[in-house]
């Protein structure tokens, strides 16, 4: 009598063989590739859970500490950064950032996302090596997979983020939250597209990784997350590098964050047609994200033999 799994493996062996290369056209390729993706969606959901379970492998606690990671940064924001070192404004400090660390989470919150997606991604084909040797399956579920391990961790942190405006007394509401959309939006759409991107190119150059940490960690220094963009402004105000900063996507997203979340900075200064420019770099990110994937459809036929 037959197993389950012995029938699994007639159905594998019944299968056509298949061409790990790009599929023919730019525009019916990318269709073929959705589809395909599509196709594998229960094995990309089995991928993302294995992610997360991955992460907290053999700890007593487990899920607990996706909650006490952001709640102690929060914490420390507030104590260490906020009150001692003196960032955040009170009648003796009159030129601080009102609640600092409402302020500094939002930026963060909406920086571990990019990051995570970013760094899980460049190294998730090299990470599934022995997979992608064994069997054919679309290679884009393995960075697909990483974002959504990474909107999983994101949650969490986006409800702590809410519950500690709800605390202070700055629950946003409102308009304010039509930002969130269009800036999560960016976020994830860009932040795929590069990552998809880089997983390919580290299959052939492994010093990807190492250079994407030190961009990163450049590329955070370079966006609004520890300082406001009004002391930006004051400094470079009407110059090119003005403009250069504002194109920074990732500027663009932390600010429409701030927007919504951190409440005691209404009438803080905020770049003019805010909304607009986010509404222009979603469009731009989703054709970076179509060609990233044509990108990495055009590496992957040789991606067995690299690794």
């Amino acid at each position: 009598m037959t197993t389950t799994s012995e029938t699994r493996a007639a159905r594998l062996e019944d299968e056509p063989l298949r061409l790990a290369g790009p599929r023919p056209g730019f525009a019916r390729g990318t269709l073929l590739s959705i589809r395909d993706i599509y196709a594998h969606r229960e094995l990309l959901g089995l991928l993302v859970r294995r992610e997360i379970r991955a992460k907290y492998k053999d700890s007593t606690l487990g899920f607990f500490w996706s909650l006490a990671k952001p709640l102690a940064m929060l914490l420390v924001y507030y104590i260490a950064i906020g009150k001692f070192l003196g960032a955040e404004a009170s009648p003796r400090n009159p030129g601080g950032i009102p609640q600092f660390a409402i302020f500094i989470f939002t930026g963060l919150t909406a920086w571990q996302l990019f990051s995570d997606i970013v760094i899980g991604s460049t190294g998730s084909i090299v990470a599934n090596a022995g997979l992608i040797k064994k069997v054919y399956l679309p290679r884009e579920v393995f960075p697909l997979s990483v974002l959504g391990s990474s909107l999983f961790n994101f949650t969490i942190q986006l409800s702590i983020l809410v519950g500690a405006t709800a605390v202070v007394g700055g629950f946003p509401l409102g308009g304010r939250w039509l930002y969130f959309p269009l800036a999560l939006g960016v976020l994830i759409i860009f932040a795929t597209a590069v990552g998809m991107f880089l997983a390919a190119v580290n299959v052939y150059l492994r010093d990807i990784q190492y250079l994407v940490e030190i961009l990163l960690m450049v590329l955070f220094w370079a966006s609004p997350i520890v300082y406001s963009w009004a002391l930006v402004h004051d400094r470079v105000a009407g110059t090119l590098f003005e403009q250069l900063y504002l194109l920074n996507p990732m500027t663009q997203v932390i600010i429409g964050f701030q927007n919504v979340f951190w409440v005691a900075g209404d009438g803080q200064l905020v770049p003019e047609h805010m909304g607009r420019s986010l509404a222009i770099t979603l469009g731009v990110s989703v054709c970076l994200l179509w060609l990233s994937q044509r990108t990495f459809a055009r590496l992957q036929s040789n991606f067995a033999q690299e690794l």
